[in-house]
């Protein structure tokens, strides 16, 4: 039976000398001298590297010539205490396989890179040390959210990648088809005949599954559903891809107070976890990143949230005697200058701002008893304003029917969606939250592009 390796997380952790391990990852350098040289190898299972000491004593000592940046070994030997500086543990190498070698032109060497050039090599960069961290932190946080609903009894439902559905109105989807689009068959008046199509009628990718995710939640109670999302949404920013991850919970038997305690609970808690489990890593964004990134995040973890409606915080941003790059206006969408300077300026506090404009917003959101407003909510963090957005749905059949009719849905095609307001209708709500904006404000990374593993934009695949 071949010998199981230990990570190196585990070496250096260890709290005594240890023999006979194997250690197998990627050279990050190596420094020579006459009769022995040191890796520094790292197998991403941490931050940090071990160092290996390779002396003439072991066997093929001359034909390591080889081991360059970025190759990968095999090196089994002796845990012992280091005698460098800035580190408790070093390993003294007994034998060193070569696995895979690596150029000299090997891209990441040991200098800086620019953000721009390590995403030009998205299949390297895992190996530069903060897109590791960023994708050991991302790992962590679908755990952590995972956890959150699972041990509060919610049910996690796959809700379809494929759909016929549009959950927000604003058309911005991508086709799925599989006919020929350079031949494709015609109706008589010379539109393309979806009829003819694999599912015999237009479909796309899906930009929501919370619709869904309400059929399961009026049955199962309180589900969840965390997958991939898509919008053909040709804007080419730091905070938008083409592709993006969704967590989207749905509860029944919740109004929008509920709804608003479910979501602030989520955020302190799923940050609250990373800050307990991935101190290692936060290091590094808090040291060479984001200088502000640790205070910002115990901000929103130590802090109540305040409540405030949009009709006080639009009052609230015109008494503010600031000039606004977007105007200020009862009716129009808050912007992230108008939600950053409500909570890191007039609040200091997250905030979650409550009764939006009813013609700003979809079809399916609750009409309060205004006639104006309607029971949605966002919750707005400091440094990046919105973080998730969500609504009591609007359960009662008619006003359903009339908020279709207003936004030009059709009954027929939504007739699935009706049948759960004619059959057992409850009051219920959920919310969504964009999971890579969420890692962008756990790690202070400012471009979505480079907290997705291989980021999908605007001409870009």
């Amino acid at each position: 039976m071949s010998q199981k390796r230990t990570e190196i997380a585990a070496l250096i952790e260890s709290e005594a000398e240890r023999a006979d391990v194997l250690i197998q990852g990627w050279v990050r350098t190596r420094r020579d001298s006459k009769d022995f040289f040191f890796l520094e190898l790292n197998d991403g299972s941490s931050l940090k590297n071990i160092q290996i000491v390779v002396t003439r004593d072991v066997e093929n000592f001359d034909s390591l010539k080889t081991v360059r940046t970025g190759a990968s070994v095999s090196v089994t030997g002796n845990l012992i205490p280091s005698q460098g500086k800035g580190q408790k543990w070093e390993v003294q190498a007994a034998a060193v396989a070569l696995v895979g070698e690596a150029p000299e032109e090997f891209p990441l060497q040991k200098k800086r890179h620019s953000l721009e050039f390590l995403r030009e090599i998205s299949h390297l960069r895992p190996r530069a040390n903060l897109f590791g961290a960023v994708f050991r932190v991302r790992s962590r946080l679908s755990f952590a959210i995972h956890r959150f609903f699972q041990e509060r009894g919610f049910f996690y439902v796959n809700t379809p990648i494929i759909t016929a559905s549009d959950c927000e109105g604003a058309g911005d989807l991508f086709r799925v088809t599989a006919l020929d689009m350079e031949s494709p068959p015609k109706t008589e008046d010379g539109q393309v005949d979806y009829s003819r199509d694999f599912f015999a009628q237009p479909t796309y990718l899906t930009v929501s599954g919370q619709l869904e995710g309400e059929a399961f939640a009026t049955s199962l109670g309180k589900i969840y559903t965390f997958g991939p999302t898509f919008r053909a949404e040709n804007s080419n920013t730091s905070r938008h891809a083409s592709e993006f991850w969704m967590v989207e919970p749905e509860i029944a038997f919740c109004d929008l107070q509920q709804d608003m305690d479910w979501a602030e609970e989520f955020v302190k808690w799923v940050i609250q976890d990373i800050l307990d489990t991935c101190q290692s890593d936060l290091e590094l964004f808090f040291n060479f990143v984001d200088k502000g990134l640790e205070e910002r995040l115990k901000f929103v973890v130590e802090r109540p949230f305040n409540r405030v409606s949009y009709t006080e915080a639009v009052e609230i941003l015109l008494q503010s005697g600031k000039t606004w790059e977007y105007p200020v206006e009862w009716g129009a969408n808050l912007q992230s200058e108008h939600e950053r300077y409500l909570t890191e300026e007039h609040f200091k506090s997250p905030v979650t701002v409550y009764d939006y404009p009813k013609d700003i917003k979809p079809f399916y959101m609750r009409v309060n008893d205004d006639g104006k407003t309607v029971a949605a909510m966002d919750v707005l963090v400091p440094g990046i304003g919105e973080i998730v957005g969500g609504s009591q749905r609007e359960e009662r059949l008619d006003t359903l029917r009339e908020n279709m009719s207003k936004h030009g849905i059709s009954e027929e095609e939504y007739s699935w969606y009706v049948d759960l307001r004619r059959f057992g209708t409850v009051p219920h709500a959920g919310f969504g939250l964009g999971f890579e904006r969420l890692l962008m404000f756990v790690t202070g990374v400012a471009n979505i592009r480079d907290v997705i593993p291989f980021a999908r934009t605007p001409g870009s695949i």
